[in-house]
């Protein structure tokens, strides 16, 4: 019952933080008053406390009795807390809120799918501290890569207007070309490494990367990691940008959601494990 209304009010209170974000990104600059009445602090306010509530959700789905629940809608959730989270965190002294129009809904969809659809894929032995460590930082390296992955849609669209000289208000209420850029690199740069850490650890603490049941993701989570690391070494090397680094940072996410998202999909969905 509580797991049900923890839910409840965090989707709600996402949908209305996502919503204000929006109205306040869409509002014409020319109006001196903010339609909702409410600014960008207490706006992310709303969502921190849909955070809030969200982790006491989550707390209680994937700590059961027989150990660790990372079911297909379980970790779904688990991954829109933590890219909300970041990102509502971020907003609060830089100019990223714009991410929370697109990624706050999403954490709502994932919570209501999570009660709708309980999903079971037990981990009965993770006790270790190390593994419990190269879970977290695959989750993490994931979410971060996935606000990337946005932050890229929003640099394209915004390159887009600015090449046919129809800057709208959407694209005026948007920091600068050249800030979005250097948001996009800073967040590859520190999935990418987190996403190192995830790797190394579980070559180090995990019985068999490769065996049947993992070297699928492994694989993809090894292609994923080329691919960023080449965007940065051609942003370093030949001043990669625009849509170059759009489509490599499009590419490299879509190898990373085959991985963590699209086998667990497989496994538990159409194989039924």
């Amino acid at each position: 019952m509580i797991q049900l209304l923890t839910g409840i009010t965090a989707l709600i209170l996402y949908s209305v933080s996502g919503l204000l974000l929006a109205r306040r990104l869409f509002h014409d600059r020319s109006q001196s008053k903010n339609p909702s009445g409410l600014n960008k602090l207490q706006i992310i306010g709303i969502g921190l406390i849909a955070a809030v509530f969200h982790t006491i959700t989550l707390y209680n789905a994937l700590f059961v009795a027989g150990g660790l629940n990372l079911g297909l809608f379980n970790a779904l959730s688990l991954i829109t807390w933590l890219i909300a989270l970041l990102v509502l965190l971020a907003a609060l002294s830089n100019p990223v809120e714009s991410l929370g129009v697109f990624l706050l809904p999403l954490a709502s969809i994932a919570i209501s799918l999570e009660m709708i659809f309980p999903s079971t894929f037990m981990l009965p032995g993770v006790q270790a501290l190390e593994l419990k460590l190269h879970i977290i930082m695959s989750v993490l390296a994931y979410s971060l890569l996935s606000i990337a992955a946005v932050q890229s849609v929003l640099l394209a669209i915004q390159d887009k207007h600015l090449r046919n000289k129809r800057p709208g208000g959407f694209i005026r209420a948007l920091p600068p070309l050249q800030t979005m850029e250097t948001l996009l690199f800073q967040l590859i740069g520190l999935g990418l490494a987190i996403l190192t850490l995830s790797l190394v650890s579980g070559g180090v603490y995990l019985e068999d990367m490769f065996a049947q049941h993992l070297a699928h993701k492994t694989i993809l989570s090894m292609t994923a990691w080329v691919v960023f690391a080449v965007l940065l070494w051609g942003r370093w090397k030949f001043g990669w940008r625009g849509r170059i680094a759009i489509r490599w940072t499009l590419s490299g996410f879509f190898v990373l959601l085959l991985a963590y998202i699209g086998s667990k999909w497989v496994v538990e969905i159409m194989l039924g494990r």
